[in-house]
């Protein structure tokens, strides 16, 4: 008899005015063919919207929505965030507040 094995699917939905993104993968080598090592890499700046919260909710009760939506490439505060790893995956979980601008291609 086969045994079955069941992975655990974590999900992660942001609360508030909060945003899940990806980072964008940055090139691991120059022009000049030199291999950059992951302790040099810079962090991007850049980053795939995954989920986002249902917005900011003001004293009076009215919501304020996220301006972005899933699928939005975003361009964040540098040191803004906070860092989550599930499944060996890394993720950033940003405030709306914090995001400059959406990219548009």
């Amino acid at each position: 008899m086969a045994q079955q094995t069941t992975e655990k699917k974590i999900t992660l939905k942001p609360l508030g005015n909060r945003v899940l993104a990806k980072r964008l993968e940055q090139d691991e080598t120059l022009k000049g063919g030199i291999i950059i090592p992951d302790s040099a890499k810079k962090k991007q700046e850049t980053a795939t919207v995954l989920a986002v919260g249902p917005g900011k909710k003001l004293d009076d009760g009215k919501v304020i929505a996220v301006p972005v939506h899933v699928g939005d490439t975003i361009l964040m505060d540098k040191y803004s965030g906070q860092e989550v790893t599930i499944d060996d995956e890394e993720y950033i979980l940003v405030k709306a507040d914090d995001i400059i601008a959406i990219i548009e291609k």
